[in-house]
């Protein structure tokens, strides 16, 4: 068996608000493997939005273990994650988060100029995702002259300029219209025919079945975990 892309071990996450504690995720075990697709579901406060934080290395475990491509990262400091993030791992958010002063090829050169690579690779590799993307007559224009599906084609660039090895994605869809949202979920299934490991979290049943598996949370738990429409042992 190949080495996961992602392995929790008995992960739990608690908050603590004044005398109150809340637990987010309650003892979870999950692995996912290179080159899978799988959908992360479940209602609001189910744990789901709080586990793809940690996945991404914007939070830190209670208790437990996170292992990204086989190197355990829950007691990393805050500079530590800050620069896993940056190298290994790409983001796609619902809301797009560009930043509005900057150009459409300075966007996705953005995670490039944090770690210091040459500013002549660094536009090389933004032209060469800027075309991909479709945007190539766009690549002087700033996020505000962009549609909302340019704005996320030029997200999606940025996510993969440092060729990570997980890619995450927050509703990606959720401020598209149908037919756009549609192409957009199209590249991220050619980014998945092609081999990247991608975990989604969705609310959409007809989206979540796009991918290779389902896992579903409630209060903190894995209830179900499909594997192509059965049960993953």
């Amino acid at each position: 068996m190949s080495e996961a892309i992602v392995e929790l071990k008995d992960a739990v996450k608690e908050y603590v608000n004044g005398s109150l504690r809340v637990t987010a995720l309650r003892g979870i075990n999950l692995r996912i493997d290179p080159g899978e697709y799988a959908v992360i579901m479940g209602a609001s406060g189910s744990g789901k939005s709080t586990l793809l934080n940690l996945l991404g290395c914007l939070d830190h475990l209670t208790r437990g273990d996170y292992l990204l491509g086989g190197e355990s990262v829950a007691n990393l400091t805050d500079d530590e994650l800050s620069e896993i993030r940056s190298r290994r791992i790409g983001f796609i958010f619902q809301s797009y988060n560009l930043i509005p002063q900057l150009n459409v090829l300075e966007n996705i050169e953005v995670p490039l100029f944090y770690q210091g690579v040459a500013e002549s690779e660094a536009r090389g590799r933004a032209e060469v995702l800027a075309e991909r993307m479709g945007l190539s007559d766009r690549l002087m224009h700033k996020p505000m002259e962009l549609s909302g599906g340019q704005q996320q084609r030029v997200a999606i660039a940025r996510s993969l300029v440092c060729d990570p090895i997980l890619m995450l994605a927050d509703e990606p869809t959720g401020n598209l219209d149908s037919k756009t949202g549609h192409e957009i979920l199209e590249l991220i299934d050619e980014l998945h025919a092609e081999g990247k490991t991608i975990v989604m979290v969705t609310h959409d049943d007809a989206l979540a079945h796009r991918a290779q598996r389902i896992i579903r949370f409630l209060d903190g738990k894995i209830i179900s975990n499909e594997w192509n429409g059965t049960p993953k042992t």
